[in-house]
């Protein structure tokens, strides 16, 4: 069950309470590039990110981001919300550029790049007030990469001072919570109200970054001042590595039922499109069972028993018919898109698991394995309907699956 934290509202998305665990994504772009960077924030938007960041670090940034957001609303994304992540002169930038300041839907600040002592406090004061006239969210966004040195200096010494002192990653993980829970309870202080902050504690490393959050929601409803959390898994890698360190990461808390929102931060390669980020983000929520995007395609690895060419193939085939014919059966059948999104599809290979398999899915097709009888007999709804054979199963499997879209949900 998620741990309910207060709704925040961010442009026309709600974040936390009951809703929706909603994906977000960044830019990479040079902000001062308004046509780049909105071109990039659309592409993320229709790859389903239903929240895009960009950096605002510069005079020539800051000044982009109403000129972003027109051509965003021109384009009819008007909808997307726009967050600014700010770093060292957040301050000095939403405090000369007000156009800006009241554009954004959200503000990013990392309290462990605002400002050192006195300056720290005057810094991340002005940004919150800020915020406050705009009537802007504001995620207090704390990253062991560059951690309040003020406050973790503090938090070693006094750890010293133990007779038995705990280790320094320990100490690292507190003062992630610490540095979080402390600036969110001055912006209240300074009249931001609970459902206008989110919090998050990105680390790099799976197991730390699990014990940070875990630390931050167990301290949160044991002092009763609950925020929405941004789960994400900070500098995770690129390929293989992001993806599964980010997915072992957010999968385990969400199954805890902590964060509300989620980023899977991906390393791109030079010709890996910048929406890789926001697929694996749809894919493991699907995978939970949280949300659902569109219909799934579940079918076996393959084995000795297997024809393995033949049903790699229809699977292939499959998955990419139901990834282009989806917005036309959304369109077609808007009343029961959400059903169809929830869809599962099975492409089994063999007798073994396959009848099994395919009885538990919508629709499916159990292919012949090696040595079997070379027909394939489709299941839907659990039930045997028919058995397919010849070298055109591919378009009579599809053409199924488009008949019982037609039946059911015409």
């Amino acid at each position: 069950m998620r741990i309910s934290t207060p709704a925040v509202l961010v442009g026309g998305i709600k974040i936390g309470g009951k809703n929706p665990i909603v994906i977000q994504s960044m830019t990479n772009t040079d902000t001062s590039d308004a046509k780049t960077t909105a071109k990039q924030a659309m592409e993320l938007a229709e790859a389903g990110s239903e929240i895009v960041r960009m950096t605002v670090n510069t005079n020539l940034a800051a000044p982009k981001v109403p000129e972003i957001r027109k051509i965003l609303d021109d384009k009819g994304y008007k909808a997307l919300p726009l967050i600014g992540d700010f770093h060292f002169n957040g301050h000095t930038l939403l405090k000369d550029f007000p156009k800006m300041a009241k554009t954004l839907d959200k503000y990013r600040i990392n309290p462990g790049n605002v400002g050192y002592g006195d300056k720290h406090e005057y810094n991340f004061s002005t940004i919150i007030k800020i915020a406050l006239e705009n009537n802007k969210p504001v995620r207090i966004g704390v990253n062991w990469g560059s951690l309040d040195q003020d406050l973790l200096t503090e938090m070693m010494n006094k750890n010293a001072r133990l007779i038995k002192p705990r280790s320094d990653k320990e100490v690292i993980i507190d003062a992630m919570v610490e540095s979080a829970t402390r600036s969110a309870e001055i912006a209240e202080k300074l009249g931001l109200a609970q459902d206008k902050i989110i919090l998050s504690v990105k680390m790099s490393i799976v197991q730390d970054m699990i014990k940070a959050y875990e630390l931050l929601s167990a301290r949160m409803q044991k002092n009763k001042h609950l925020y929405a959390l941004h789960l994400g898994l900070t500098e995770a890698g690129v390929g293989m590595q992001g993806l599964v360190s980010s997915s072992a990461a957010l999968a385990i808390l969400l199954q805890q039922g902590i964060g509300d929102t989620i980023r899977i931060s991906l390393t791109p390669t030079p010709t890996q499109p910048r929406t890789k980020e926001v697929e694996a983000c749809k894919t493991l929520l699907q995978s939970l069972g949280f949300r659902y995007f569109k219909p799934q395609v579940t079918s076996c690895p393959g084995c000795g028993r297997t024809d393995s060419h033949f049903f790699q193939e229809l699977a292939e085939e499959v998955n990419a018919h139901v990834t282009k014919i989806l917005p036309i059966w959304q369109k077609k059948y808007p009343k029961s898109a959400q059903k169809i999104a929830e869809l599962k599809i099975a492409v089994m290979g063999c007798v073994v698991n396959g009848p099994g398999e395919s009885k538990h899915a919508d629709i499916a097709i159990s292919l012949p394995g090696r040595m079997e009888k070379p027909v394939a007999p489709v299941y839907i709804k659990g039930k045997f309907v028919k058995s397919l054979q010849g070298k055109k199963i591919p378009q009579q499997f599809i053409q199924l699956l488009e008949d019982y879209i037609e039946d059911n949900f015409s």
